[in-house]
């Protein structure tokens, strides 16, 4: 990569790398054989800093900026989708909710929880009848005994079992997106059940679950910000989550190609490496070349945010390229490998179930077509 980077921000590329080099890869594969969560990968997670990535110093954070972060879940998501995923949503989606619009009180009783590790976020904004049209959310928040009552259902939630604290929109009056608001809710809270983990194609090693309300009842002083504000402050959350899935679709991008490379190089055929074919040369380097454009539009997106300038049209920009960028290497990637790609044995079978989620997260390909016309047209 030809980007010019800091010295900080290449030091926190190497450390990442290092990480995934030496914990991830084939070390994850036990956990997605068994559908279970990494919990002593997070400990160490959180040991490096990169489970309070984008929160202040002041509350045990790391206080790295986008383009470092970005790096960070790339190396990651190179080495493990199921970990990439499971810290990216804890930083980028419950955690920086809380560290962008929660109360000092607020930030100071989560926050130093959450960078060490101690507890790990979730973050409730998805329903079973509302995924992409988020405003038409159901769950309800009801104002009683000087409190809110929360019922409803948030689905596909990454961390919903695992999760020590969770940031969920609830729906404070029927006024549309202006009837959200966000509350803080933690795990043994009554009334508040995570579901049974979903059985999923891909990332078997990372918690994903639904969150269940029946009756919860929540203090006042749990509500984020102002009432009404939940869907606004969700959708500048969601800037920020689509740079990371973006950056993870580079780094299962990044795997896919790294394997393909790998066995073209080892495999024969017909007295030759398959590196020898030029059919084959010329796909690999097809893949190379997207994953390098998902790469810069994927820094240039974090710069933007680093920037203070609007980056949402660039994060759903990089989003929908390097998600789409990512299926594609990771299917010429098993093609590649033939019918060994079709195998567990082999790395990319798993690569190719993982990159399938980074079209449907946090907006998909056609929700981010639609964000980049609408800006384009300035409808």
């Amino acid at each position: 990569m030809d980007v010019e980077l800091s010295a900080d921000q290449q030091q926190v590329r190497d450390v990442a790398r290092q990480f995934a080099d030496a914990e991830l890869g084939e070390k994850i594969a036990p956990y997605d054989e068994r559908h279970e969560f990494p919990h002593e990968i997070f400990a160490k997670l959180a040991s490096l800093g990169f489970l309070g990535v984008l929160v202040d110093p002041d509350y045990g954070g790391a206080g790295l900026d986008y383009v470092s972060y970005a790096l960070i879940v790339e190396e990651l998501n190179r080495g493990d989708a199921s970990v990439g995923i499971g810290m990216w949503a804890h930083n980028s989606l419950g955690t920086n909710h809380i560290a962008m619009h929660a109360s000092k009180a607020q930030k100071a009783k989560y926050l130093p929880k959450l960078t060490s590790g101690e507890m790990l976020a979730a973050w409730g904004l998805t329903e079973p009848g509302a995924g992409s049209d988020a405003a038409a959310l159901r769950t309800r928040a009801e104002e009683r005994d000087g409190g809110f009552v929360l019922n409803g259902e948030k689905a596909f939630i990454t961390n919903g079992s695992v999760g020590g604290v969770a940031v969920v929109m609830a729906r404070t009056s029927p006024r549309g997106a202006k009837g959200v608001s966000a509350f803080l809710v933690e795990k043994g809270t009554k009334g508040f059940t995570p579901g049974r983990p979903y059985r999923k194609l891909g990332l078997h090693a990372s918690d994903t679950a639904p969150l269940i309300f029946e009756d919860a009842w929540l203090p006042a002083g749990n509500l984020i910000g102002e009432r009404g504000q939940g869907f606004i402050q969700a959708m500048q959350v969601l800037e920020g989550g689509r740079i990371a899935m973006a950056a993870m679709a580079v780094g299962i991008a990044q795997a896919a190609v790294d394997q393909a490379v790998r066995y073209m190089k080892e495999r024969h055929a017909f007295g030759k490496t398959l590196a020898e074919f030029n059919g084959l040369q010329g796909m690999i380097a097809e893949m190379a070349t997207d994953v390098e454009i998902a790469r810069l539009l994927t820094l240039r997106a974090a710069w933007l945010k680093d920037q203070g300038r609007p980056a949402m049209h660039a994060a759903a920009m990089a989003k929908l390229f390097a998600s789409e960028a990512a299926m594609k290497a990771a299917t010429r990637a098993v093609q590649i490998h033939g019918g060994a790609g079709y195998i567990t044995e082999f790395p990319v079978e798993r690569i190719f179930r993982d990159a399938k989620l980074t079209e449907i997260g946090e907006g998909t390909s056609e929700i981010q077509r639609l964000a980049i016309a609408r800006e384009i047209l300035q409808l």
